[in-house]
């Protein structure tokens, strides 16, 4: 598909969506329903309707602009929820860390993340390569209206719980992060070992 077609396309998604009504946003996988959870995703001040969509109106699905898998790539994919090996509880805090701070897990084991938000302000939880959690937080730093949703993270408000399934298909260190603007570089972070 050509890029003026493509971006033609996406120019007209918002027209579309409001012809059809105000959507509901779709829940991630392994995403945790009630009134107290968090969608995953980052969040952007009238941006809501259109989770998802690319272009140049600050959101991307986890992709660089060279097209490189910001996230959880080469750390694992969505988990089936019916088929989780067990749960890890997560507590996030103004700190700026993560309880606990290092996970151990075993390669092919599928966690239920059970993350609780024990704060005043925003946080979410990132899961993937060290080097490009990174990457993308120092592009947070530089556009903090950016927004996105992808299935290896979530974003919870003051108070919040929520949850997220993930399998972890592959040995190796990664990491879970906060990565809006500034928690990261805080100590927002927690590593994780697959053996």
């Amino acid at each position: 598909m050509k890029t003026s077609t493509l971006i033609g396309l996406v120019a007209l998604l918002p027209a579309l969506a409001l012809a059809n009504g105000e959507p509901k946003a779709p829940m991630m996988p392994g995403a945790m329903h009630g009134s107290d959870v968090q969608m995953p995703g980052h969040a952007m001040p009238g941006m809501d309707r259109m989770n998802g969509m690319h272009g140049n109106m600050g959101m991307h699905e986890g992709m660089s602009a060279d097209g490189h898998d910001l996230h959880g790539g080469m750390a694992g994919s969505p988990g089936d929820p019916a088929r989780v090996d067990r749960t890890v509880e997560i507590d996030m805090s103004d700190a700026m860390r993560f309880a606990p701070a290092e996970l151990h897990i075993k390669t092919g084991e599928t966690i239920r993340f059970f993350v609780r938000n024990q704060g005043h302000l925003v946080h979410e939880m990132v899961i993937g390569p060290a080097d490009r959690l990174a990457q993308h937080a120092e592009m947070m730093r530089k556009m903090p209206a950016m927004a996105h949703v992808a299935p290896n993270m979530i974003q919870l408000k003051a108070g919040q719980r929520g949850g997220l399934v993930w399998r972890f298909d592959r040995p190796g260190k990664f990491e879970y992060a906060c990565l809006l603007p500034g928690h990261r570089e805080a100590g927002m972070k927690g590593r994780i070992v697959v053996e």
